[in-house]
């Protein structure tokens, strides 16, 4: 009698963990939840700037992702497909904020600095990621979306082509004219507070 070896679940793949929910067990999304919930955080984040918006649109990911599931071919990999829910996802989201008029007011997150030269340090490297969070949501949700995939979740061009139906090539040039203009946004930000 032969006995089939459970593959350790750290181990198997996102397109595996994807046939296994196809195949109705559902409880393997709980494992794509676990392994991409804060990099979809912050993918989020980075584009709205709201915590809670970010949450739920994680959680409508994977809602989506179960919804959806048989759409997924296995072909490429899982994270093209999912980011690319994840899209869909942002662009509902500025519809309904569009249509609704609501639009968040960024806070302000300035600390007090009580003379330590640590501190000091701190603050300017927290004014200086807040002046970059300022100038990367001054650039269109199509910019942002771009710097957002590749500088910050590491997406390689050839996977954000992929999700965005263009080649590699436009992908790059795309992301240089978004990181021109957000060094532009950055500039002229750091001028106004000199």
């Amino acid at each position: 009698m032969k006995i089939k070896k459970k593959k350790k679940l750290e181990t198997i793949t996102d397109n595996e963990l994807m046939q296994e929910i196809q195949a109705g067990d559902v409880e393997k999304l709980g494992l794509l939840f676990e392994r991409y919930k804060r990099m979809l955080f912050g993918f989020f984040y980075r584009v709205i700037g709201n915590k809670e918006v970010s949450e739920d649109l994680v959680q409508n990911v994977f809602i989506r992702i179960l919804r959806f599931k048989n759409q997924f071919r296995g072909e490429g990999k899982f994270t093209t497909w999912m980011y690319r829910i994840a899209r869909n996802e942002i662009a509902d989201y500025f519809k309904k904020e569009k249509k609704f008029g609501y639009k968040e007011d960024i806070s302000d997150l300035s600390e007090k600095i009580d003379g330590d030269p640590l501190a000091e340090q701190k603050s300017l490297k927290e004014d200086q990621l807040q002046l970059l969070n300022y100038a990367l949501q001054k650039l269109s949700v199509e910019n942002r979306e771009l710097i957002i995939m590749n500088r910050y979740q590491g997406l390689k061009y050839k996977e954000i082509g992929e999700m965005l139906d263009v080649s590699e090539g436009a992908v790059k040039v795309r992301t240089f004219r978004a990181m021109n203009e957000l060094k532009k946004n950055y500039s002229k930000l750091e001028a106004k507070t000199l």
